[in-house]
């Protein structure tokens, strides 16, 4: 692992629940000592994307960070696109909808929007980093992006979140085929206990599949009505994003759903 990389994937540490972070526990989260952890989080510092309180002396995420996502939302817009969509999806089925973007070999939250209908309903960390593996948007993802990504995932250390946590390489793949045929990823508790998802992928100009749209419903709420109402929807919405953002649909992708 190089420096860089090192430096960077400390960031990932931040979230909802750790928005700041001292030189102690990043020690015990990143698994490097002290030293090198000081080291890295002074480089992130000098540039921007890490500041320190000066009366705590704990991390947070800089500048620079907010910099940088103005610029990508400005120039290649995915939020401005997104966001009238999920509003439309939790609109339609009262459940919380949420995006997502492939980051190397696991996926990040770009958008989210809670449902409001039910007292009950799934929260979303936008900060949490989403397994390819544990989660409908990772099946859906894997399902339809390039083979070397499904091989990269299955030649690596599966974790277990849950009890439904699919970590039998061969019972992956058969879910992952299941996906292709159907159109849509599911998992059922594989990342959350209590949690049932649905999601189908996101595509570029390529064709290459790039993300996923979800919705996340509480298990008890789940039936088979409601899981047709979803998939309906996600299709509409994935061509909406994939459109909006210049991408293009496979037709393969397309012939599935026409049965939806």
């Amino acid at each position: 692992m190089g420096t860089i990389t090192k430096a960077l994937g400390l960031l990932n540490h931040f979230s909802l629940n750790h928005p700041e972070i001292g030189l102690i526990q990043f020690v015990k989260l990143s698994g490097f000592d002290k030293a090198t952890n000081h080291r890295l989080l002074s480089e992130l510092a000098i540039n921007g994307f890490v500041e320190q309180d000066s009366l705590t002396r704990k991390y947070r995420l800089g500048p620079s960070v907010l910099r940088l996502a103005n610029v990508r939302e400005i120039t290649f817009p995915a939020r401005s696109v997104i966001n009238p969509i999920l509003e439309d999806l939790v609109a339609a089925t009262g459940e919380t909808a949420h995006a997502s973007l492939l980051q190397s070999n696991i996926l990040t939250t770009i958008a989210h929007k809670e449902g409001t209908t039910h007292g009950t309903r799934v929260h979303i960390d936008p900060a949490e980093l989403i397994p390819l593996h544990a989660t409908a948007s990772g099946l859906a993802v894997m399902a339809f992006a390039q083979e070397a990504l499904t091989k990269q995932v299955l030649a690596s250390d599966l974790k277990s979140w849950t009890n439904s946590t699919i970590v039998d390489r061969a019972q992956l793949v058969d879910k992952i085929e299941d996906t292709r045929a159907s159109g849509f990823g599911g998992s059922n508790q594989g990342f959350e206990n209590g949690v049932y998802g649905i999601a189908a992928p996101l595509f570029d100009k390529n064709q290459t599949c790039i993300g996923a749209i979800a919705i996340a419903t509480p298990t008890s709420r789940q039936s088979e009505q409601l899981d047709a109402l979803i998939k309906k929807e996600l299709a509409k919405a994935s061509r909406r994003i994939t459109h909006g953002w210049g991408g293009i649909i496979p037709g393969q992708m397309e012939a599935v759903w026409t049965h939806v």
